[in-house]
């Protein structure tokens, strides 16, 4: 996108700030409106965005203003409505912007694994808990099923803990009494009490908490002994997690390196889906 467009600065203003699907669904509305952004009343916004007009007023204080009207009156000063593209600019739908950030992230991801200490580290804390269980709540409930479904090839006693509730301190328990020593954590935004939580009790309980989370500053932080931040995109109405899946991923490679069985645990559950027919070739 242009530099100098109206809606690539109406993106600028929206980025770094914590928004919720409701207000990044006004954000978009107004990046796919970015000439008559400035001139839209907060009814007018909330109708073409299809939210509730005290929600645009909540937006325009998340971003900092006191209201909309001096949301209304920034917007005019920085994003005239007569602005236009550079000549010969690039101009990118919201659709391929997400992807931009998303390669953004990865490539701030790369930079950060170029010191590959803190992840063969937690390597080797993961490879050494049995069991190894695996926390992930609410939207991070995937990143965690997914780490533990390819762990579990390799690793002789995984346990997924992504749902909360009354039991959720129990597991942790049954998993510190069986012998584990680390706790992998996926925490992502918004970041559930509950999670925050648990950790505490899991460090309590004599865990070494291996987390990864979007922030080195995420709510999670205190309570980790080792973190590894992989930042989220925040582009569209849910947030995007490409980089926190691959780095669950190169921890896993991490941890496969520490495992001295780990290949043949893979040729033969290999070996055993073939026998069982349990793939299309």
């Amino acid at each position: 996108m242009s530099g100098s467009s109206p809606a690539a600065r109406l993106q600028r203003l929206f980025e770094g700030h914590r928004l919720t699907p409701t207000q990044r669904r006004i954000a978009h509305c107004m990046v796919r409106r970015a000439a008559d952004a400035p001139f839209l009343s907060s009814v007018e916004l909330a109708e073409l965005a299809g939210v509730s007009q005290p929600s645009v007023t909540r937006f325009a204080v998340a971003l900092g203003f006191d209201g909309y009207p001096a949301l209304r009156r920034h917007l005019r000063e920085v994003a005239p409505a007569d602005a236009e593209q550079e000549v010969g600019g690039e101009t990118y739908n919201e659709y391929q912007q997400a992807v931009r950030a998303e390669i953004e992230n990865l490539q701030h991801l790369s930079d950060l694994l170029a010191d590959p200490g803190p992840v063969e580290r937690a390597g080797r804390l993961l490879a050494g808990s049995r069991p190894l269980p695996v926390l992930g709540l609410r939207a991070a409930s995937s990143q965690a099923r997914g780490f533990g479904y390819f762990a579990a090839k390799v690793h002789p006693d995984v346990r997924v803990l992504d749902e909360g509730g009354s039991m959720l301190l129990d597991r942790i328990d049954s998993a510190r009494r069986a012998g584990a020593t680390a706790l992998m954590c996926f925490a992502l935004p918004r970041h559930p009490k509950e999670c925050v939580e648990a950790l505490a009790y899991a460090g309590e309980q004599g865990f070494t908490v291996v987390t990864v989370a979007d922030s080195a500053f995420a709510p999670v932080a205190k309570h980790s002994d080792l973190l590894l931040p992989a930042a989220i995109g925040s582009g569209l109405s849910f947030d995007t997690v490409c980089a926190p899946m691959l780095l669950g991923r190169v921890l896993l490679e991490a941890m496969c390196d520490e495992l001295p069985d780990a290949q043949a645990r893979l040729e033969e559950f290999d070996v055993r889906a073939v026998a069982r027919g349990l793939f299309v070739e």
